[in-house]
């Protein structure tokens, strides 16, 4: 496994990502979330890029338009179609070889691979996806999430004899009994758009949910119907030490497949 850095264009920008190479046929494509860049928070993204290239499975990550140390406007996950585009013929360039390219995005980089249909992808693995207009990004916990917390506590004991005994507050379960309440919210726009890129894409999809996220807990309300895998006691970036090795092996079959 080797390490080094390329720069390539998109559109009349420069971009610069970052090849883990390896000899395998199966390639990965690491699309970062939000404004984060390549490396990933504390520089997760880069330590499992070169996890899965020890595995000998070549991992491309890169900064889009206007993100770290890549050129040009950042036009957030909506405009990031053509970026994701350059960075899988960069990808094929460097490794003409390959015979499948699986994309990889948690948060708003899972939405974007959604709403691009892949965007030459042959493989997808969305994790937590994002379905919030901007507007509704600091509501609450939708209804179902809240709902299924309450049934879990009243299957624990502990939590009874809590309730009993005065341990728990009663305005915050008033609090949440009224959030369970609320009715599921209309689909937006972005939502929308996302079942119809989706729609549009015919290879293999694997949807991985933080059960301790928001997002994703607010993406299995919004989108019933998805099949998804789930790790337990998990945050949104997959930060414990089990929800990495799960994400992991997640990606790993993914790979392989």
């Amino acid at each position: 496994m080797s390490r080094r850095h390329l720069t390539f264009a998109c559109e009349s920008e420069t971009l610069v990502g970052t090849l883990d190479d390896a000899h395998g046929k199966s390639a990965l494509l690491l699309i970062s979330g939000g404004n984060e860049t390549r490396a990933g928070a504390f520089s997760g993204q880069a330590q499992l890029a070169a996890r899965l290239a020890a595995r000998g499975h070549p991992v491309l990550r890169y900064d889009r338009r206007g993100v770290g140390d890549s050129s040009g406007e950042n036009s957030g996950f909506r405009g990031s179609g053509r970026d994701i585009q350059a960075a899988i013929a960069t990808l094929l360039v460097e490794k003409p070889d390959l015979t499948r390219v699986v994309g990889f995005g948690n948060c708003d980089a899972a939405s974007a691979l959604m709403l691009f249909a892949g965007a030459g992808c042959q493989s997808l693995v969305l994790a937590n996806p994002w379905t919030f207009e901007d507007e509704d990004a600091n509501t609450g916990p939708p209804p179902d999430a809240i709902r299924a917390r309450y049934a879990e506590k009243l299957k624990n004991p502990r939590e009874i004899l809590r309730l009993l005994t005065g341990g728990v507050s009663l305005k915050k379960l008033g609090k949440g009994i009224v959030g369970a309440m609320r009715p599921a919210p209309a689909p937006t726009s972005l939502l929308q758009d996302m079942q119809k890129g989706l729609g549009a894409f015919e290879g293999p999809v694997r949807v991985l949910i933080s059960a301790n996220d928001r997002t994703g807990q607010a993406f299995i309300s919004s989108w019933p119907d998805c099949q998804v895998q789930t790790c337990e006691k998990a945050g949104h970036s997959f930060a414990e030490p089990h929800a990495r090795e799960w994400l992991f092996g997640q990606l790993l079959a993914a790979l392989e497949e």
